[in-house]
């Protein structure tokens, strides 16, 4: 038995009608807060990269080192807390600035709590790639201009209180 002429194009022009209504609202989340957040980010880490790369640090690597250097040794939880990272991600990103013995890992207080430490070594690096960075943030700085540099550093705190 062959399909009903009739109802096949009704069908036909129905899922078409669809589509492009769906097409439509779909075109709302190129405003997507999310995704434009997360753009920008990926586009200012490999800009953030491209300038740090003789230090050998990427600029996740570099955060994590500034945060070890400032807070002193922190467990995962903590570290992961202050980058806003969930603890996964965190210790993929440790293995290799630990590998290079950059941190490392020592038995907390609580023998169920690892502790993570700048060792001297990642203090040096942390060293040679601060200036590095510095020529990032005043290059970028003067790309946007102070003032939008402020309100963007201040948008950006607003925005991570979601997370707490």
């Amino acid at each position: 038995m062959g399909k009903i002429p009739l109802l096949a194009g009704l069908i036909g022009v129905y899922t078409l009608n669809m589509d492009e209504i769906f097409k439509a609202e779909v075109k709302e989340c190129i405003k997507c807060m999310g995704f434009n957040i997360r753009k920008a980010a990926r586009a200012t880490a490999q800009y953030y990269d491209s300038y740090m790369k003789p230090s050998g640090l990427r600029v996740n690597q570099f955060s994590v080192l500034v945060v070890l250097a400032l807070c002193g040794k922190q467990t995962i939880s903590d570290l992961a807390n202050q980058l806003v990272l969930d603890r996964t991600t965190l210790t993929r990103n440790l293995k290799p600035i630990e590998q290079q013995g950059l941190i490392r890992s020592e038995q907390g207080e609580d023998r169920r709590k690892k502790m993570i430490v700048l060792t001297s070594k990642g203090e040096k690096v942390l060293k040679k790639a601060f200036p590095l960075w510095k020529k990032a943030q005043d290059n970028l700085t003067g790309y946007l201009g102070e003032t939008r540099t402020q309100r963007l550093l201040s948008d950006f705190s607003l925005i991570e209180k979601l997370h707490t």
